[in-house]
């Protein structure tokens, strides 16, 4: 059978099959989605024990995707000690967290460093129920300490399509723009922003994932690190945000949450985007954009 080599003309835009089979989400189609917001320590051992316990946890209270903070398999600290780990550490660590995915029959999508070759990434691994690696997202706009990554992605959630971002992504539309025109109807963002002395950032954060949201009429689920109580680490407020933009749940800023909600795909068209895609302009342009997401089968 011939995969992905079938396009369709919607309006103009040439866009993936991905964006049919999305849009046509079974009516009550529904996800059960945990973001779990933790302090993750510079011992590794610890943070891996603590995921796994809320791998298992969540899996307990019927969430079938549990999502982790940016870096919340070594913590996120200066870029010396990102860069001491070694490939055989963060792999095993890995394979335990799919051991756990396996044991409890969830997926994972958890932050942490991921070294390919002399690369250094600031990466999203997500794992599937079966224990598997379905997509390795890196962060694009990246810190001095690791290297940029060269994709975007859509995969596959229980048969929902899907994309991810890394913190400083969420401040450009178009690296969800264009999954979403890819066929994502869900988007997850996992981060470690700014602490909340940087008091003027906190508003803008949360506009933009919710504008990011309500642009392309797709959920947003969103884990961050908690502030701590000297006020370093992050600002909290995990969330899950509808495709109306309005946010369905919020965690506070200094403990550590789980956020969960029932998603309701049905409510996720896409439909702005889509709208966007197919009028005006830049037609040919998203074309092009779209052209560069890859399809995770």
């Amino acid at each position: 059978m011939q995969k992905q080599i079938l396009m369709l003309l919607l309006g103009g835009v040439l866009l993936s099959p991905w964006v049919t089979r999305a849009a046509e989400s079974k009516t009550g189609q529904t996800l059960a989605v945990a973001a779990v917001q933790m302090r993750s320590s510079r011992d590794l051992a610890d943070n891996l024990t603590r995921i796994i316990r809320s791998v298992r946890d969540c899996a307990h209270r019927g969430a079938r995707v549990v999502v982790f903070p940016e870096c919340a398999l070594t913590g996120y600290f200066d870029g010396g000690f990102m860069k001491h780990f070694t490939q055989e550490q963060l792999a095993d660590a890995e394979r335990q967290v799919a051991e756990a995915c396996r044991e409890h029959n969830v997926y994972a999508i958890m932050g942490m460093p991921y070294r390919d070759g002399t690369k250094l990434f600031n990466s999203a691994a997500v794992i599937g129920p079966a224990g598997q690696f379905i997509e390795r997202y890196h962060k694009i706009h990246s810190e001095p300490w690791s290297d940029p990554g060269d994709h975007l992605s859509v995969f596959k959630v229980d048969g929902i399509s899907c994309s991810i971002i890394i913190c400083h992504d969420e401040r450009y539309p178009e690296l969800v723009r264009l999954p979403v025109l890819a066929g994502a109807r869900l988007i997850f963002y996992i981060s470690n922003e700014s602490g909340i002395r940087e008091e003027k950032k906190i508003g803008p954060y949360r506009a933009q994932i919710q504008a990011r949201a309500m642009e392309n009429t797709v959920y947003v689920v969103q884990a961050n690190a908690p502030a701590n109580s000297d006020t370093t680490g992050s600002h909290g407020q995990s969330r899950i945000i509808a495709p109306d933009g309005n946010i369905v749940e919020e965690a506070t800023m200094f403990d550590e949450n789980v956020v969960t909600a029932t998603l309701e795909l049905s409510r996720a068209s896409g439909g702005l985007a889509r709208a966007s895609a197919n009028s005006g302009p830049l037609r040919d342009w998203w074309k092009e954009g779209v052209r560069r997401v890859r399809l995770v089968e």
